[in-house]
């Protein structure tokens, strides 16, 4: 009996100092993840980076990314290395598995409200000559995005108080105006003028909102 007391005791015991140093473990992690992004960008104090949020400087110049106070961040930011810069504002929201990669400028404003699965990119990611495409890949996986090379990239600048639903992809070039709404799935490869409501494949106009 005293023996399966002890047991008991030294087990729980055990589970403590695992419970404790796991947590001291992730206190580090989260301290070292958050030293890492504050060194990628211009972060107000009160934006909040979440756990499963990226933020990838291939730059390494913290000017070159800026989130806005009270923003919540859980998806992917990303510089390409031969340009790109991101700014987002005041209390805008980017959801999980959002990718917004950058190798011109990415502008978005206040009070944007941009769901998951959302691909923001204002670049084609490649080159088009298939040779070229070969060579940017071997070098990426070799020594990292190219310093030098054509993407035809053109900036995105989303407004204040724009809503983007989710899967929705935009693409290079677009101005999304103040107010507007992008229903989930549509792919934005125009102009969204402000306040309208668009949505589907292509892109149509719903309505005008406030």
């Amino acid at each position: 009996m005293m023996k399966r007391f002890f047991k008991a005791i030294v087990k729980e015991a055990a589970l403590k100092v695992y419970i404790l140093g796991k947590k001291q473990n992730d206190e580090i992690e989260n301290q070292q993840r958050l030293q890492l992004i504050k060194e990628s960008g211009i972060i107000h104090p009160t934006a909040v980076i979440y756990k499963e949020a990226q933020i990838q400087n291939t730059q390494n110049n913290p000017g070159k990314i800026k989130i806005g106070k009270e923003s919540r961040i859980q998806g992917h930011l990303m510089l390409f290395k031969h340009g790109g810069e991101i700014i987002i504002g005041d209390y805008t929201f980017i959801g999980p598995e959002t990718r917004i990669w950058s190798a011109k400028k990415i502008t978005i404003g206040n009070r944007v409200l941009i769901s998951h699965n959302v691909n923001v990119h204002d670049n084609v990611s490649h080159p088009l000559d298939s040779k070229e495409r070969h060579e940017d890949f071997k070098h990426i996986f070799s020594k990292g995005f190219q310093s030098e090379i054509d993407l035809r990239e053109k900036e995105i600048i989303i407004e204040d108080d724009v809503w983007i639903g989710f899967n929705v992809t935009i693409m290079k070039g677009v101005r999304i105006g103040k107010g507007a709404i992008i229903g989930s799935n549509t792919i934005v490869n125009k102009d969204v003028h402000s306040y309208e409501v668009v949505g589907g494949n292509p892109m149509n106009f719903i309505k005008k909102t406030t």
